[in-house]
């Protein structure tokens, strides 16, 4: 195990050992609350402040991108009343978090489809996008009504379009043309995959883009989750040898 903290925060891990794009599936809050028998809402309140402090700590440690699974495209199947407070919490999060954004100097994109969405969460949204859109600081994505397959999907619904077109030949698709049509174009795959609640599962989340994540679970549920857990994360990466399916270097 790497040493504690010494001079400051992971002042054990040099930078080049860190992730540089950090993604995480944020599980648990309904669970976090029902054992302390609250209402499932008050898991999901409780999981948006965390939100708010995981992101200004990746933020202050140099962190290049941070994606956070905010909606998957599965969780429409979740009881009307739950889903209506989601996206309540979710346009207050991107308003009340606007003057952090710019504090930060961070940069907020959308991963997912606009369409389920309501017309005035889109447009709270759309706001802080373009409000932050100027700002050269830390990637803070926010996937929303995501999913893995259909962001495939949509990708290869774009390419056919150009091949029909006439502007693309089949034979001339390759990994980076795959890559140039999805959500998360002109960004770096991530580097560590982060999931709370103990759950050993990816859940349809980015998977083209975590062919090579270094995947570290905790049983921590979402609201739990605090920054010795996100160091014990890096740690953990920092630990590894990746070696994207190469050997390891024995001279």
């Amino acid at each position: 195990m790497l040493p504690a903290d010494a001079a400051g925060p992971l002042s054990d891990v040099p930078p080049e050992r860190r992730p540089a794009h950090i993604a995480m599936i944020m599980d648990g809050n309904g669970r976090w609350a029902q054992r302390r028998g609250l209402p499932r809402v008050e898991g999901h309140q409780r999981g948006a402040a965390v939100v708010r402090e995981i992101t200004e700590l990746c933020s202050d440690l140099g962190i290049g991108q941070l994606t956070l699974y905010c909606l998957s495209s599965e969780n429409w199947k979740r009881p009307a009343d739950e889903i209506s407070f989601l996206m309540l919490l979710l346009k207050q999060y991107i308003i009340d978090e606007r003057e952090p954004i710019m504090r930060n100097n961070l940069r907020v994109r959308m991963l997912g489809r606009r369409a389920a969405i309501p017309d005035h969460v889109l447009e709270e949204l759309d706001k802080t996008i373009e409000m932050s859109r100027g700002n050269t600081g830390m990637w803070l994505n926010l996937a929303i009504n995501y999913g893995g397959r259909g962001e495939i999907v949509d990708a290869v619904r774009a390419i056919a379009g150009r091949v029909r077109d006439g502007a693309l030949q089949p034979e001339d698709i390759t990994e980076d043309t795959v890559s140039g049509h999805l959500y998360t174009a002109g960004l770096a795959d991530p580097d560590l995959l982060v999931r709370t609640a103990g759950e050993m599962r990816v859940s349809n989340f980015l998977l083209w883009q975590i062919s090579y994540a270094e995947i570290w679970v905790t049983d921590r549920c979402w609201p739990e989750f605090d920054e010795s857990a996100l160091h014990e994360a890096i740690r953990a990466y920092a630990a590894r040898d990746r070696r994207f399916g190469g050997l390891p270097d024995l001279a």
